[in-house]
């Protein structure tokens, strides 16, 4: 139910970033000459990505980070250092960004020393944060008018899948910045989707992260009426593994459930429940029915209030278990030891 089909959708041009699209190797270097990124949110995720964009050839500038290692690894590399946004839109017409969501893309475009602050026409701003599409759009929209153009890129992949510059990217650009901003993108996406005009890649994200925390909720729960009955995660395991129902979410989810790895899926609840409050904005602000993803989204905020927060969401299933009176996974295997 979770396989990814590689066939090419009829309403999504698809290319890939691994040197067999239908651009020749002239034309992919026609289009990176004069190409200068910077890069905002050197992290987990942003690290690796900017690694990739450096190898592949592009000057690279990026930001100050609390965390120093990835910065000082990365001007080791050859990229340099600015201090604000504006100093990199100045010096910048490609700059992506790797930030959390919809407050932090504002505060980095819109802030005292942000982008629009140093931003000069023929900017392209590439947003890979899971975001609000209704607020990429507008955003975009107004940027336009500057000659300055927005395009969403959010991303599917793990921090292991950006160190090896195999993650994947559901675009929203329109015809020309999409021509300029897909070399980058390239570099650190293996696997590259354009699913239409500005806001449309977030959507798409939006979708994608509602199927996984979906799928995090069904396992969470199904786990707990299991351990209700006496089926343990192993018996549970040996039914689902290698079946239909089988998929690299579900291994990634269960290697906390079996092993205790807390870092099998590196993702937290508070991002989860983030994500869950867009995607009931979006069905709330084009008027759609929406039971589940309301479940889904309550679940996760419930998770987060009782102090969570900052847990992987695997570990949805130590709330479920406590709120039907099981053990934990910390506890059952310190009971089973």
């Amino acid at each position: 139910m979770c396989r990814v089909s590689r066939r090419p959708f009829d309403h999504a041009k698809r290319f890939s970033g691994n040197g067999n699209d239908s651009r020749d190797d002239t034309n992919r270097e026609d289009a990176m000459a004069g190409t200068r990124v910077g890069f905002i949110g050197v992290g987990l995720m942003g690290h690796g990505m900017a690694k990739n964009i450096l190898a592949k050839g592009f000057p690279l500038a990026v930001m100050g980070h609390r965390n120093r290692a990835p910065v000082d690894d990365l001007v080791s590399r050859g990229a340099t250092e600015v201090k604000t946004p504006a100093e990199m839109a100045a010096q910048c017409n490609v700059i992506v960004l790797c930030v959390t969501g919809a407050p932090q893309v504002n505060e980095v475009l819109n802030g005292e020393n942000g982008i629009l602050k140093g931003a000069k026409a023929g900017l392209h701003i590439i947003d890979t944060s899971t975001s609000e599409p209704t607020l990429t759009m507008a955003l975009a929209a107004e940027l336009a008018k500057d000659g300055i153009f927005l395009c969403d890129a959010p991303l599917g992949g793990t921090p292991i899948q950006a160190e090896e510059g195999a993650l994947s990217a559901m675009v929203g650009a329109e015809d020309a910045a999409f021509a300029v901003i897909e070399p980058v993108v390239a570099a650190f996406a293996s696997r590259i989707v354009r699913v239409g005009a500005p806001g449309a890649g977030h959507t798409m994200k939006l979708l994608n992260n509602f199927l996984s925390l979906g799928y995090g909720a069904i396992y969470a729960e199904a786990l707990a009426i299991a351990g209700k009955v006496g089926v343990t995660a192993e018996v549970f395991d040996s039914v689902i593994r290698g079946s239909r129902m089988d998929c690299g979410f579900y291994q990634t989810f269960m290697g906390y459930v079996l092993e205790g790895n807390v870092n099998a899926h590196r993702f937290t609840i508070t991002n989860a429940h983030k994500d869950m409050r867009y995607v009931t904005n979006l069905a709330t602000n084009t008027g759609a029915s929406a039971f589940i993803s309301a479940t889904v989204k309550n679940l996760y905020a419930a998770a987060e209030g009782l102090g969570n927060g900052g847990k992987n969401v695997p570990q949805i299933t130590d709330v479920l278990a406590q709120m039907n009176g099981l053990p934990t996974v910390l506890e059952r295997k310190q009971g089973a030891g």
